[in-house]
């Protein structure tokens, strides 16, 4: 795995509606730059190799950066993959949909719902939001919420950006009813 450059962000809340949030909330993005795996080999029709050298190494690498970034228990968290114009949204697909990547999320938050994903393709600065939900309960609705990201140089046109992203909590000042109190 190639990494040209990871990048972190931490986003805090302290206030919404005009009332303050206590505590304060608080969202970490960690993205990594790397090199599309696939890159200038024209359509792969087996995507595994690229998987297999890829996939762990940059969960390995986000996941506890994301962590330590939060600085604070996880309650939510996703992911993304946005590729670059020479490759397919599938290459980004083929990262971060296996559990060779997403289980060191997972591990490290001790969570156990599937990740909400973005994936696209696009030019370096494109703006995405990666979804986020709770960490154990995806039918918590407090926890649904998705967070905008954009890097200005990135990716370029053979990079993938992977991202990982973990939230303290719900949106802050949430009032909708439980889901169980519709059903």
């Amino acid at each position: 795995m190639n990494v040209r450059k990871i990048i972190t962000i931490v986003d805090e809340t302290l206030t919404e509606g005009g009332r303050p949030v206590e505590p304060v909330a608080r969202i970490a993005v960690v993205a990594a730059i790397i090199e599309n795996p696939w890159a200038g080999q024209g359509f792969v029709e087996d995507l595994s190799s690229g998987i297999d050298s890829t996939a762990s190494e940059v969960g390995a690498l986000l996941a506890p950066r994301v962590m330590e970034a939060l600085g604070a228990p996880l309650q939510a968290y996703g992911k993304a993959a946005i590729v670059g114009l020479r490759g397919e949204i599938e290459h980004g697909s083929a990262l971060i949909h296996t559990l060779k990547f997403g289980d060191h999320f997972r591990r490290a938050a001790n969570a156990s719902t599937l990740l909400p994903a973005v994936e696209k393709r696009g030019p370096a600065g494109v703006a995405f939001d990666i979804p986020l939900k709770h960490f154990t309960d995806a039918t918590i609705r407090s926890h649904h919420q998705s967070f905008e990201v954009r890097v200005a140089d990135a990716p370029h046109a053979d990079e993938i950006l992977i991202a990982l992203a973990g939230a303290t909590q719900g949106r802050p000042q949430q009032r909708l009813a439980p889901l169980a109190s519709e059903q």
